[in-house]
């Protein structure tokens, strides 16, 4: 089985929960899809890093990042799966909100001014999460070039919010590919 196949089996598997539940975006669903049973898990978490490079092996960036929570798992798989395929990137921590103490900062990590940035994020529904970190990061002085999720739940209207925030959008997996 290749690395996508056994990555989708187990999102599928582990990650989907059935039952009525409110999504981050305020929508109501009848199932969840628990992406932190995979992004933090040890056995998958290098799979995630190795399926999200192949999908976005087209693109040139320099760190990839997104809004905290669900994004920084996604991106220190990919940061660790680019360091072992000898293609060294950076990663980023996107707060919601700049820290009130210390540097005072909204992204953590090496800096993203002038720096080609990924945005991640480990599943969508609206795609704000990830249009709030794109708004960050371009504040920085960052050259964001595109968003990417490992499963995108929206049936089309997170592409359709990306792109017409001006940005490439590519994701590994929908609900379809899940059998949802």
């Amino acid at each position: 089985m290749t690395d996508r196949e056994t990555l989708r089996n187990l999102i599928a598997q582990q990650a989907v929960v059935r039952g009525q539940v409110v999504l981050s975006s305020g929508k109501q669903a009848d199932y969840y899809i628990d992406m932190r049973r995979i992004t933090l898990s040890g056995t998958a978490a290098p799979l995630v890093g190795r399926v999200m490079l192949d999908l976005v092996s087209g693109w040139q960036f320099d760190v990839v990042g997104g809004l905290t929570m669900g994004a920084d798992p996604v991106a220190a798989a990919m940061l660790h799966a680019a360091s072992a395929a000898g293609q060294p990137v950076d990663a980023c921590v996107v707060r919601k909100d700049a820290k009130t103490h210390g540097l005072h900062r909204r992204i953590e990590g090496p800096g993203v001014q002038g720096r080609r940035v990924l945005v991640v994020e480990d599943t969508s529904t609206t795609g704000n999460s990830a249009l709030t970190a794109v708004e960050a990061l371009r504040q920085e002085g960052a050259q964001v070039i595109g968003v990417a999720d490992i499963v995108d739940r929206s049936g089309g209207a997170v592409e359709q919010a990306i792109r017409a925030a001006g940005l490439a959008y590519l994701y590994a997996y929908d609900a379809a590919d899940l059998g949802l």
